[in-house]
């Protein structure tokens, strides 16, 4: 730990010196300001901005164009007024629009408008360019929130607040309620938060509007807000959430899927309660914990291809519990990755922010523990094969993460990860950092120790093949070891020029199995230039283009990779971007075969030229390395697509193709061939209450899978649901389509909030 220590006080010494002459505050922080005014009474939500307590409001305008335009003259007017009282933030949106019959909205459920006109505000309210709620509201009064820290966004964050919309002749109108108890804010008696308020105008090209001017060669968006300034007595008594659940599930299937005439039985109705209590004490803590949680996937993974894939796939969170917080745990090495923790009996979390420190704590017991073991060609598989297993044992998870703000979107912080099983454990710490400066460069990165002793149960996995060129075999056999792992970044973000090179270094023994790190033994370096132009013509408003190369050694010096990918792009009207890339040096030294010019093109296509249809593809032709025990060297494609169709402003057609196909160079032979298509179709009645369902058929596994499902969110946590799931296998002749399995369901949850 001594080098930990060392490296952390190295970078806090460098860091304190290098941003003691930099001012926090932007220009936009004093020359755009709205003085908050606060109200007795609570604003009636109407939607149409009737409530005479508006009439108190200040207002301010949207003035400028951000994209396509630089800080050009909005083409649309859009007026903001701001009111507060001791419980609620309100926003109140007025956006004229010219051609109202051009708007893009739909009903739809929560999180998904980002394709439909609407308008929203950014609150940094530490005021410190490093962590920021956003909210947006589209002309139905559909919400969306997410959680912004630096520059990326996390959709996956939800809170509990109000909104209503309406449209009119001259537009649409929006008003938000934002309690103050769905935020976390400093203890003081009076302060400033950084503001930035946002509209979206999709049309010919996707236009947002902006308050403040943007400056897009400073990287720091946070840093360009303006300033909400002067609230006072917010509230700051302890709150206190309360999120029980109960369900009854039934479920049913075949006694042995190899036999297609095996007897289909009924289980028993079962039932299941449990639930959430959270309590913040301040509005800058929290504490959580759950007990016996409901975590099924109602919300169900999309089947994704895995097929002459050698690597642990990466599924997103979709469980409330864990998403809270993720902007704090997250790392630029994903050592924490939640859905590591399988199916936990319990779990509890601790999150305090105290002006410039933020610390996390999250700890949990799994029954079912699941393994991502890093490889150098690949994750390593269990004895039935799968990258990514579990297993029966139960294991018991602590994450804590601390984390120290400066400067201007600026920290240092400590990551310490602990599993442990009976007689066996996982152990990771260690340093991260991110240093900006001069407003558009970036140097990031991450050192972490790992130690581990693993399970001795070689009927999971008993691969007697050796990490690297070190002592220690893949097997389970209950050998201790220790790793490094370490990444570090350094990058300009602009307008016109923007580069980044990137270093990662993990040795043969680096395992973080509380995280999703599923390769090592690896020193690799990697170089991206891009060049933009912004010409804003009648056909493209900017195009770009792009060098990424890079090399890829093992420990014992053997060069695994080289590479280097030209790119253009193409941001085209009709909210179009066209990507294309090709593999000019791509080549790879894969079970001890040296494949060269293994080369190929890459197609991108995103379209949304109309209210009613949105269009994606991706799509890669060429030369591909079968990664088998007896590898080779094949021809083929890889595509996916993704079609929307939106007949009515209620009902969203989604249509998803994946195909993939490789042969044999050498020989002509097929390796393999197959899709996974998905279709899935959503009703929504009203922002509450909608039905859906879903068609799904894998061709590699030749299995079918169809969903139904009704649901009605009062908000993203009192929720209903009733559905069902039916897996089915079609055998061939003469059996044809035989379902397998099915399950019936039934879900309430209720959020109790003082």
């Amino acid at each position: 730990m001594n080098r930990i220590t060392l490296l952390l006080a190295t970078l806090v010494s460098v860091s304190s010196s290098l941003f003691a002459s930099q001012d926090r505050d932007s220009t936009n922080a004093t020359l755009f300001v709205v003085k908050a005014v606060k109200v007795d009474g609570n604003v009636t939500l109407t939607g149409r901005l009737t409530d005479p307590l508006w009439k108190s409001a200040p207002r301010a305008e949207l003035n400028y164009e951000i994209q396509p335009g630089d800080n050009t003259p909005a083409p649309q007017a859009t007026t903001v007024m701001v009111l507060y009282n001791s419980q609620y933030l309100y926003f109140g949106f007025n956006c004229h629009d010219t051609s109202p019959s051009q708007i893009r909205a739909h009903v739809t459920d929560r999180d998904n408008i980002f394709q439909d006109d609407f308008a929203g505000v950014i609150l940094d309210t530490y005021d410190d360019h490093q962590r920021a709620y956003e909210f947006f509201v589209n002309p139905y009064g559909i919400q969306a929130d997410l959680m912004r820290n630096g520059n990326n966004e996390d959709a996956s964050w939800d809170a509990v607040w109000y909104s209503k919309a309406a449209m009119n002749d001259s537009g649409y109108t929006v008003e938000m309620a934002i309690p103050f108890k769905s935020l976390r804010f400093p203890t003081s008696k009076i302060q400033d938060w950084g503001l930035e308020m946002f509209r979206n105008l999709p049309r010919d090209s996707r236009v947002q509007i902006s308050w403040v001017k943007l400056n897009l060669n400073d990287a720091c968006l946070l840093c360009q807000t303006g300033t909400l300034e002067g609230l006072k007595g917010l509230q700051s008594t302890g709150s206190l959430e309360v999120l029980p659940y109960a369900m009854g599930l039934e479920s049913g299937g075949i006694y042995n899927t190899d036999d297609p005439e095996s007897h289909f039985s009924n289980g028993p109705v079962k039932g299941r309660v449990g639930g959430g209590l959270k309590y913040a004490p301040t509005p800058s803590m929290s504490l959580e914990s759950v007990v016996n949680p409901d975590f099924s996937q109602v919300e169900s993974d999309a089947v994704q291809i895995s097929v002459n894939t050698t690597f642990a796939l990466f599924y997103p969170e979709k469980r409330p519990f864990f998403m809270d917080g993720n902007d704090i745990l997250s790392t630029l090495i994903q050592a924490y990755y939640s859905r590591m923790i399988n199916d936990p009996l319990g779990a509890g979390k601790v999150i305090q922010k105290s002006g410039p420190w933020s610390v996390a704590y999250l700890a949990a017991e799994d029954v079912n523990s699941p393994f991502i073991v890093a490889g150098e060609e690949g994750s390593v598989s269990d004895n039935s094969g799968d990258n990514t297993f579990a297993t029966p044992f139960h294991s018991f998870s602590n994450i804590l993460r601390a984390r120290y703000n400066f400067g201007i979107q600026s920290f240092v912080g400590a990551l310490g990860t602990t599993r442990n099983f009976t007689n066996a454990h996982n152990y990771v710490g260690g340093v991260d950092w991110n240093l900006f400066f001069s407003h558009n460069y970036t140097f990031d990165g991450q050192l972490l120790l790992s130690n581990t002793r693993e399970l001795n149960d070689t009927s999971l996995v008993s691969d007697p093949t050796y990490f690297g060129n070190t002592r220690f075999t893949k097997a389970f056999d209950g050998q201790e070891y220790d790793g490094t792992g370490f990444q570090a970044d350094f990058r300009r973000d602009a307008r016109h020029y923007s580069f980044r090179l990137t270093y990662k270094d993990f040795s043969p023994t680096f395992q973080a199995e509380d995280g999703y790190v599923f390769s090592n033994d690896l020193r690799t370096a990697d170089m991206e230039h891009s060049l933009f132009f912004y010409p804003n013509t009648p056909l493209v408003d900017n195009w770009g283009v792009d060098v990424e190369s890079g090399l890829h050694y093992d420990y014992q010096g053997v060069r695994k990779e080289r590479w280097v990918v030209p790119t253009l792009i193409l941001n085209l009207k009709s909210q179009t971007q066209l990507t294309a890339s090709y593999f000019l040096v791509n080549d790879e030294l894969f079970h001890s075969v040296n494949f060269t010019r293994v080369n190929r093109w890459q197609f991108q296509l995103e379209t949304n030229p109309m209210s009613s249809l949105t269009f994606s593809l991706n799509a890669s032709a060429g030369r591909f390395i079968y990664r088998e025990d007896q590898p080779a060297l094949g021809a083929g494609h890889d595509i996916s697509a993704e079609l929307v169709l939106r007949p009515t402003d209620k009902l969203t057609l989604t249509i998803d193709y994946a195909r993939s196909r490789l042969s044999d160079i050498a020989g002509g032979e097929l390796l393999f061939d197959g899709y996974i298509s998905r279709v899935e179709g959503v009703y929504q009645f009203s922002d509450r209450l909608f039905v859906r369902l879903i068609g799904q058929y894998d061709e590699f596994n030749k299995a079918v899978e169809v969903d139904p499902l009704f649901s009605y969110k009062l908000n993203p946590f009192t929720i209903f649901y009733a559905g069902s799931t039916h897996d089915m296998q079609d055998y061939g002749r003469p059996y044809g389509v035989v379902q397998t399995a099915r399950e019936f369901f039934i879900k309430l949850q209720y959020l109790w909030r003082s």
